[in-house]
């Protein structure tokens, strides 16, 4: 897209390093975009209306200095390396997080396949509390050291699957697979099908469970309703249980750096959900 504010989307990260098409790039802006951008659910929540198309995401996102959900976070990185002039194309997956591996879930998630010195790289910058913070090189059955955990990606068939080394070999680390996808290209059309769903069906967990995470240097923040989780580098973790909606509300505007765009009616909403209790 000709369009794409991409020195907005540089002040929105915080990044001020090379504009090639190296992978050095691309790792430097994958660090640095989850640990600016936080991962978010509120407008769904909220029931408003998730916007993919560039204006929307460029105003929620650069505009008003908005986090998102997957397709939001994926699309606007993806827009940012195509103006940088990578060869990346869409993706999608099925989560498998909390379910065995073998499970048959929807293709409701997004992730990136970029192309870069010949060599195929999977980024995903939109998997809340366990977002890449660096690209990884597709290549099945070999650890891939991240800022954060550790990764790899397992071929079983005709897919791929995702896994994360979770709290590290030091500390009794154990692999899980947070989602399988393939090679197929998707398009806009089918990740706006997809958010439609996840925004708007009452089955949907967006409707029902306030989800946030953001990856800072040190450490992940990752809340699930009213329990935080803050997982250190090294594998330590704590949680702790919030109360109210306004003590929520603060930790989600000052831990997780989310811009919460009308208080009150986030606060009532969360009473309404029984999120929260006061």
């Amino acid at each position: 897209m000709n369009d794409f504010d991409l020195d907005g989307y540089f002040a929105r990260i915080g990044y001020g390093g090379a504009t090639d098409s190296s992978l050095a790039t691309l790792r430097s802006l994958h660090l640095a975009h989850p640990q600016a951008i936080p991962f978010e659910n509120i407008d769904a929540l909220m029931g408003v209306s998730v916007g993919l198309d560039p204006a929307s995401l460029q105003n929620k996102v650069l505009a008003q200095g908005r986090g998102g959900y997957c397709f939001e976070h994926n699309l606007i990185f993806m827009h940012a390396l195509k103006a940088l002039g990578f060869s990346v194309s869409g993706l999608a997956a099925r989560v498998l997080w909390g379910q065995p591996d073998d499970a048959i879930t929807a293709r409701s998630h997004m992730l990136l396949r970029v192309e870069v010195d010949g060599k195929t790289f999977i980024a995903d910058v939109g998997f809340g509390g366990l977002t890449l913070t660096a690209p990884l090189l597709l290549e099945p059955d070999i650890e891939q050291q991240t800022p954060h955990e550790t990764f790899r990606i397992a071929q079983t068939g005709d897919h791929f699957r995702l896994q994360a080394n979770i709290g590290g070999a030091n500390v009794g680390g154990a692999w899980r697979t947070l989602y399988r996808f393939d090679m197929q290209r998707t398009y806009e059309i089918d990740y706006q099908v997809s958010s439609h769903f996840l925004s708007t069906h009452p089955s949907s967990h967006f409707l029902s469970t306030l989800v946030c995470a953001r990856a800072l240097s040190d450490r992940r923040y990752a809340l699930r309703n009213n329990r935080l989780s803050i997982h250190h580098l090294g594998g330590r973790s704590e949680q702790r249980e919030i109360a109210s909606a306004t003590e929520l509300a603060d930790v989600l505007e000052g831990q997780l750096g989310i811009v919460i765009p009308d208080r009150a009616a986030f606060e009532a909403r969360l009473r309404q959900k029984q999120i929260v209790e006061t």
